[in-house]
């Protein structure tokens, strides 16, 4: 059973038109949106349209070539960063091959530490939520493609922030891995997280909202 320990307070994720580039080229422009406790947004498009440029941008990977990204909680301090609310799950896992499965969680789990409002689960009950609880003492380098990406999401549950910002996120699994993964999405969403997510495969949300990423968009400099 997934267990996601949290206190659901008044939260917002909001971007104001944000715009990015990639080299020369404005990639997107006047991009806004309002995320509350609950609610998902989903970015499709396709390759190359902006869509983990615009999560990095969130995740304050990037910067914003305009706009700014904001994170509202009555319970935060003031002016908290919007990326210090996040998790940021990309292409790349993220976890040291030559560490076993439990030392790379725990490392997470130490370095991350939680949020207001939210307690990460042990390592052990991460990777008994993602299936794979017998395999914790391995390598993370031994697992399968499939496998890491399942402790990638493990990964997300050792440390709570109340924001998943996923680019990909099934990526390498089989049918199986992507229904642990949706239930794990729809816990977070029902304890009152936020999700933002980039994907070419359906999630299986049924309330999620859909920005579709046009891209390119400093070509006729044009708002779409």
């Amino acid at each position: 059973m997934i267990k996601i320990l949290m206190k659901v307070s008044s939260m917002r994720l909001l971007a104001e038109n944000l715009s990015a580039r990639r080299g020369e080229d404005l990639i997107f422009t006047d991009i806004s949106f309002d995320l509350g406790a609950g609610e998902s947004l989903v970015l499709t498009g396709r390759n190359g349209s902006g869509k983990s440029t615009l999560l990095r941008v969130v995740a304050g990977l990037l910067h914003a070539e305009t706009g700014r990204v904001s994170w509202i909680s009555e319970s935060s301090e003031s002016g908290m960063r919007a990326a210090e609310a996040c998790h940021y799950l990309g292409h790349r896992n993220a976890m040291k091959a030559e560490l076993t499965v439990f030392e790379n969680l725990g490392f997470w789990k130490d370095f991350l530490g939680d949020a207001e409002d939210g307690k990460g689960i042990s390592p052990g009950e991460a990777a008994e939520s993602v299936g794979l609880g017998g395999i914790i003492h391995l390598p993370f380098g031994y697992l399968s493609a499939g496998q890491q990406r399942r402790m990638a999401f493990a990964k997300l549950l050792v440390a709570y922030r109340p924001v998943w910002i996923l680019d990909e996120p099934t990526a390498a699994l089989d049918v199986s891995a992507e229904a642990v993964f949706t239930e794990l999405i729809k816990a977070h969403l029902a304890a009152g997280g936020i999700l933002l997510a980039a994907t070419h495969q359906p999630l299986g949300l049924e309330n999620a909202r859909e920005l579709r990423m046009a891209g390119f968009a400093g070509v006729t400099e044009e708002r779409w």
